[in-house]
């Protein structure tokens, strides 16, 4: 039977890395899997790209809720990069793919904000979905990390503002709530340079 899947996380937990090992996952079984990711994520137009790298072409939500169910029937899986960006529309569009054509839907995201507010995206996958699961990562202090943090450049925690401003390691970090609330950066964090004259 199919699901609607909503796998979550902080930043940096590898949302987008395993949707794309999920994509290359039906591929390589010789099954088609549609990537998909809202137009709101304007960082790369038609593609989706994980911060280590791994990217494949995507088509936008916007385009797939305008899809016949015969245009849908052609996929196996339909995968949901940035699912947060998503409306409540799109995400009963998506239990319509799941519920009517019997393709599973695994959606991929942020549950809250740097505020700590649900995304309209991610309130309605948690009502609606058959199976949420939770993608680890670690606040700088090596406790679980669940809170999205906005930061200015001097390194100061940004409380206030538009709920979506698009980026990653230059804009944002994941604190484990009592970090959060105490607005405590830490050191330096791993960058991707660092990362790679490690290896």
């Amino acid at each position: 039977m199919a699901k609607l899947y909503f796998r979550h996380g902080a930043m940096g937990s590898s949302k987008t890395a395993n949707a794309l090992m999920a994509a290359y996952n039906y591929y390589e079984r010789g099954k088609r899997a549609l990537l998909v990711k809202p137009k709101l994520d304007t960082r790369d137009e038609g593609v989706v790209r994980s911060r280590m790298g791994l990217c494949q072409p995507c088509i936008y939500v916007e385009d797939l809720v305008k899809m016949t169910d015969e245009e849908l029937s052609a996929y196996d899986c339909v995968i949901v990069d940035e699912a947060q960006f998503c409306v409540k529309s799109d995400i009963e569009f998506m239990v319509h793919i799941v519920d009517d054509l019997t393709i599973p839907v695994i959606c991929y995201g942020l549950r809250t904000d740097f505020r700590r507010n649900l995304f309209e995206g991610s309130m309605w996958l948690l009502a609606w979905a058959d199976v949420i699961e939770e993608l680890k990562t670690v606040c700088w202090c090596g406790q679980g990390a669940s809170c999205n943090t906005r930061f200015t450049e001097s390194g100061e925690i940004i409380r206030d503002g538009e709920q979506v401003l698009v980026g990653g390691n230059d804009r944002y970090i994941a604190l484990c709530r009592r970090h959060f609330a105490a607005g405590e950066l830490g050191p330096k964090y791993l960058v991707k340079e660092d990362f790679e004259e490690d290896q």
